[in-house]
């Protein structure tokens, strides 16, 4: 598997919802994994053979402003989930700098996923989730097309915040247009 190299990071300024707030919402199964409370990264490996962790990027950049981080430098960590071979999930990370002051662990991660992390113990609180989609023409929906996954359909994704101490980090889980079919037909 090939990624074409758009530009990192492959996130985007993307206006973000309470899924209370939006009215067409995908239908199940596909809504409840865009709306899950438990570690994606959990579900996922249930259903396949083989589990990857691709890292597209990862550096310390300024903080976006419509992110809702405590921070002006923020480490930011892309990476495509990818079960027996097909990408499933574009995952992007936002730490704060004061975070990754505390807690070194994220910039040991390697090819492992953040999920294990942050499910792992009882340090990390999980937050609201935020849902959004993508329309062809995203940055995101470019990197699906060039995995050779066909983009026709709107993209959704969701974002969910997670307390450390007084620090809170955000993850982005985009599903792709592989993970939404198959998910469909798990009905």
């Amino acid at each position: 598997m090939t990624v074409t190299r758009l530009s990192f990071p492959y996130g985007e300024s993307i206006q973000w919802f309470s899924p209370n707030n939006i009215t067409d919402l995908p239908t199940q199964p596909f809504k409840e994994w865009l709306l899950s409370t438990c570690s994606l990264t959990k579900k996922l490996k249930l259903h396949c053979s083989q589990f990857e962790v691709k890292v597209l990027g990862e550096d310390s950049l300024v903080a976006p402003i419509d992110e809702e981080l405590s921070s002006d430098k923020i480490w930011v960590r892309e990476v495509l989930l990818i079960l027996d071979g097909t990408p499933w999930i574009f995952a992007r990370t936002l730490i704060p700098g004061r975070l990754l002051d505390k807690k070194q662990d994220f910039l040991d991660l390697g090819d492992r996923p953040l999920g294990e992390l942050l499910y792992s113990a009882d340090e990390f609180v999980p937050g609201r989730i935020e849902v959004a989609h993508f329309e062809a023409c995203s940055k995101i929906a470019k990197l699906a097309e060039s995995l050779q996954q066909d983009v026709s359909q709107p993209l959704w994704g969701r974002r969910r915040y997670f307390q450390y101490q007084s620090e809170q980090l955000v993850v982005s889980e985009v599903f792709l247009p592989a993970a939404q079919h198959a998910i469909e037909q798990l009905s």
